[in-house]
Parts: C-alpha cells; sequence; structure tokens
C-alpha cells in the first residue's frame, strides 16, 4: 500500500514568491523534502487519485519543427541563458501556465501559443498547427514536483525574417536561434552535447528525440 500524504503532515520549511521547500511526513518520523513551485493547498502529494489525473502542469515545452517551402525540415532551438547551470544552454521554446492560460479551454495550448509569440516571434496562422504530444512530464519527481507538458508547433514560414526573441520577459536572456536539420539534430542527440560542447536539458534531449522520430508527422 502506497504511504499517503495529508495536508495536516506538510510543513513549509521555506516560503518565497518564486519557490517553496515542503517536508512531506509521509509516516510517523519519517520525512520526505520537496521543493516547488506550488502552494501548499496545490502541491501533487497531497492530491487524490482523481485530482492528480486532472492535474494541470506547472508549464509547457514546446517542440517547433519549422516548414519552408522547397526545404527539408527543421528542429527550432534557443540559445537560452541558463542560470542555475551559468550557461546559455540549447532549449526548446517553453514557460509557465498564467493564470489567465487556466481560465482557458485549453491551458496548455494557451501557454504554448503566448510562449512562442514572446520567445520566437512566431504567431500562429491558420496553415499551422499546434498539438498536445505530453500532458504532464515531471522533471526530477526526486527532489520536485515540477512538471511541464510537452506540445508540438508546425509552422510554416517563407522565410526566417519573422523570428525575433525581443519578446523575452523579466529575466529571460537569449542569445539567437539554432535550427537544425535531421542530420545535425541527430549528432547532437548521438554526442549528449551541442555543438559548442555544451550540456542541455531533458526536455531539449525530448525536442530532439521527437523531431528525429517523426510522431510528428
Amino acid at each position: 500500500m502506497k504511504p499517503v500524504i495529508r495536508k495536516e503532515n506538510v510543513e513549509p520549511l521555506f516560503t518565497s514568491k518564486y519557490i517553496n521547500v515542503f517536508d512531506l511526513q509521509y509516516a510517523k518520523d519519517c520525512h520526505y523534502y520537496n521543493a516547488s513551485r506550488r502552494t501548499k493547498d496545490r502541491l501533487a502529494a497531497i492530491k487524490t487519485d482523481e485530482e492528480f489525473r486532472a492535474m494541470l502542469p506547472d508549464a509547457v515545452t514546446c517542440v517547433v519543427i519549422i516548414l519552408e517551402k522547397e526545404q527539408e525540415p527543421k528542429l527550432l532551438l534557443t540559445e537560452e541563458y541558463r542560470y542555475p547551470a551559468g550557461q546559455f544552454l540549447l532549449s526548446p521554446p517553453a514557460g509557465l501556465l498564467d493564470a489567465e492560460d487556466e481560465a482557458a479551454e485549453n491551458p496548455i495550448l494557451s501557454a504554448a501559443a503566448r510562449e512562442l509569440e514572446e520567445e520566437t516571434g512566431i504567431i500562429l496562422q491558420s496553415s499551422d498547427s499546434l498539438n498536445i504530444i505530453n500532458p504532464l512530464l515531471f522533471s526530477s519527481p526526486g527532489m520536485t514536483d515540477e512538471s511541464n507538458a510537452l506540445a508540438c508547433a508546425l509552422i510554416h514560414l517563407q522565410d526566417l525574417s519573422m523570428l525575433s526573441q525581443k519578446g523575452a520577459i523579466g529575466s529571460e536572456l537569449f542569445h539567437g536561434f539554432r535550427l537544425l536539420t535531421a542530420a545535425e539534430a541527430r549528432a547532437i542527440l548521438k554526442s549528449g552535447k551541442d555543438t559548442d560542447g555544451t550540456f542541455y536539458s531533458v526536455y531539449t534531449w525530448a525536442a530532439l528525440m521527437y523531431f528525429l522520430s517523426d510522431l510528428w508527422r
């Protein structure tokens, strides 16, 4: 039988605007620590099975595939500064679900469309498509309940001039785009590093895998 963590057995250890740390007491004198973006009332650990299966992710990551006329498909990634790593890392466009997204008909796709516009300048057209790949993936359930949905955007462009990172907000810091052919994506996937020899995140790995798997076709 799985342990049950009750709300009254969750003790806040650190609380701030952006991150919280909780002591999850799952049995007498048994403690597990969780760093979370969520408040105590919204923690995944205290949800019922039904609530857990219906919960929304914290954020959405977009696998963006660019389809130019008479060109082979390309995976669009960004060079985004990731503060904990202290490096510009090869990254898919991504961002948190806002309260406005949670109130939308499809919260995940609402957030995905907004993040695409902010981080790439792409505004979806009727010829484009945006679909959910996976509704919720945990980043690292050994230390956090943070989660991302995965969405796929198929974007038809006449040229690349519309791509822009001027919509970046807050602490977001970008240093250009990478447009990868299948051969280039495969080389990065196999090496475990980008072309500059820099490591990348598991969500970049997922974007590379999804692109190369042809599941998007």
